[in-house]
């Protein structure tokens, strides 16, 4: 059958998940899901993806948005996590940078604080080793004097100085997409809104799952070689199905980010800070917003909808202030947030942020493969050794047809640009592309940087969306932006645009309220929504502006 990663061909990629046996059925569609089908299917497996709600919906829309080698876990003595997830970071940027780039990091210390000029300095410097820091991106100490230049809001009172490294930030959404859209071309299927309902077994043996379409109604039955569970936050729910929640189990903590305005919150220059209370945190500025974070409690509400509450802002805002005093910061420059759950492997007697952020994996007794815990950064990693086991276990069956791993060097969706070398002339054509196009220049650098080489496609829709566009009163960039995010991006409903696909609802949130009504009647229109269909929606998003502006009791 076609591989397409179509929302209008959703409803025909699960019929057709029904008349073959795949090799690998990954459930969840986060990035470590993600990782696990592109690294499978490029090794020659048959790969198919579910998604119980739109891809990256949980936690791998809801991180700092870094891919960064966790320099705190350094003071945890986290070696192996730090040496693995260091040298990681430079792999995701070289494959799709478009999508990350590096970002300088300013961590000043102060009398009495965490850190000092000499632990500052060591760590540092062992961080660029383990990590295997490029030469020009490695630490450099700062005087008093030069970490104000580099930011002149930063606390002035007890401040001695600042060490400055390299980071790198990243839109994890449309990391995790351009990830499953490569896999998807190379041969996978990758569904969303497709439940796993019901776990299937022979003689004890998980055989394969069967799936509720949460869109289309619908219930349909994918066999499998080899089940993996990847869904992060409910790693347990599907070991609980499966019979085998023993041992080791998870703990969920919940990270919580402010956005505010950059006209408000002028940050220069991206800042890692300790808390009052001995915690570190992120401030950071991204396309005229701030945005800082993040907390880290236990959390035992809705997994599938965790909010931000009073005392999270109050927390976040109180930080803020401590490090900022200056710009006097109070609820009112809130302008949207985010919460996400983290989903950790449980350690007695540790308090969240102390808990290891280490991957694992179990094999239970009927061959369910979970993989639980892990860093964003570390994702091609993870998915390296859970497809290299599913590589064992296939061949038990007599099944050694598989390629060795090639992920290591592959190009994501959208980043076949020769590297990080080769994107900032690739931008600078491409804008001028769309300029030629009609297009007003900042739109056009827009689409660039957000679709990689993939906004030849975007820009092809041109011609033929012009006149919906105007039909619809939204501007022709737009438009074409949401024709491609439906017809090769799966998007099926309105959040799933302005959250996932273009991060807006957390960084222009006045562009969302601006566009919702008109961009949700259109792809009504496009995807046939029932009248229920579009009021839920509707409803949907409604909520997802309220509670990003409005924090829960």
């Amino acid at each position: 059958m076609e591989r397409t990663f179509s929302a209008v061909q959703r409803h025909a990629l699960l019929n057709g998940l029904q008349e073959e046996v795949v090799d690998v059925l990954i459930i969840g569609g986060g990035i470590t899901g993600a990782g696990i089908a592109l690294d499978a299917r490029t090794r020659g497996m048959k790969t198919a993806l579910i998604e119980m709600q739109d891809f990256a919906a949980g936690t791998s829309s809801r991180s700092t948005k870094l891919v960064h080698g966790g320099l705190r876990y350094l003071k945890q003595l986290e070696i192996k996590v730090v040496a693995e997830v260091g040298k990681e970071r430079a792999v995701v940027y070289e494959n799709g940078p478009h999508i990350t780039t590096p970002e300088w990091m300013l961590l000043p210390f102060y009398k009495g604080g965490t850190f000092g000029a000499f632990t500052t300095s060591i760590g540092l410097k062992v961080y660029d080793f383990l990590a295997g820091v490029k030469r020009e991106e490695r630490r450099k100490m700062l005087s008093r004097d030069e970490t104000l230049r580099r930011e002149p809001l930063l606390n002035e009172t007890g401040l001695k100085g600042g060490g400055y490294y390299v980071e790198y930030r990243t839109d994890d959404a449309r990391l995790t997409i351009e990830v499953l859209k490569k896999a998807v071309e190379a041969g996978a299927v990758a569904v969303n809104y497709a439940k796993a309902e019901q776990l299937l077994y022979e003689n004890g043996k998980l055989i394969g799952v069967q799936v509720t379409d949460r869109i289309g109604g619908g219930t349909y039955t994918i066999r499998a070689r080899q089940v993996v569970n990847a869904t992060g936050p409910w790693v347990d729910t599907l070991r609980e199905q499966d019979n085998s929640k023993k041992g080791k189990t998870l703990r969920l903590t919940k990270g919580v980010h402010l956005v505010f305005n950059g006209e408000r919150f002028p940050l220069k220059q991206a800042v890692y800070f300790d808390t009052p209370d001995g915690r570190m945190m992120f401030a950071i500025p991204r396309d005229g917003k701030t945005y800082v974070g993040t907390t880290d409690t236990d959390y035992k509400g809705d997994t599938t909808h965790p909010t931000t509450t009073k005392a999270d802002r109050d927390y976040v805002l109180q930080a803020s202030r401590e490090m900022f005093p200056k710009l006097n910061l109070s609820q009112a420059d809130i302008e949207s947030s985010w919460a996400g759950l983290r989903p950790l492997i449980y350690q007695e007697g540790k308090s969240p942020s102390e808990v290891s952020r280490r991957d694992e994996i179990f094999r239970s007794d009927s061959g369910l493969i979970t993989i639980a815990g892990g860093k964003l950064t570390g994702y091609r990693k993870m998915a390296e050794t859970v497809t290299d086991l599913l590589v064992s276990e296939l061949k038990k069956t007599g099944q050694d047809r598989f390629a060795s791993c090639s992920t290591k060097t592959m190009p994501l969706s959208g980043g076949d640009m020769g590297g990080s070398a080769g994107y900032p002339s690739f931008v600078t054509s491409k804008t001028d592309e769309g300029v030629r196009l009609g297009l007003p220049r900042e739109a056009a650098e827009r689409l660039a940087r957000r679709y990689g080489t993939n906004v030849g496609q975007v820009y092809s829709l041109l011609p033929a969306v012009t006149a919906d566009a105007a039909r619809y009163g939204i501007p022709v960039e737009i438009y074409a932006s949401l024709r491609y995010s439906m017809d090769c991006e799966m998007v099926a409903t309105p959040s799933d645009f302005f959250i996932r696909r273009t991060g807006a609802l957390f960084f222009d949130i006045a562009w969302v309220q601006e566009w919702k009504e008109s961009v949700t009647q259109a792809m009504s229109d496009y995807l046939g929504f029932s009248h229920e269909q579009l009021e839920r929606y509707k409803a949907d998003l409604e909520q997802q502006i309220q509670e990003a502006v409005t924090p829960t009791p």
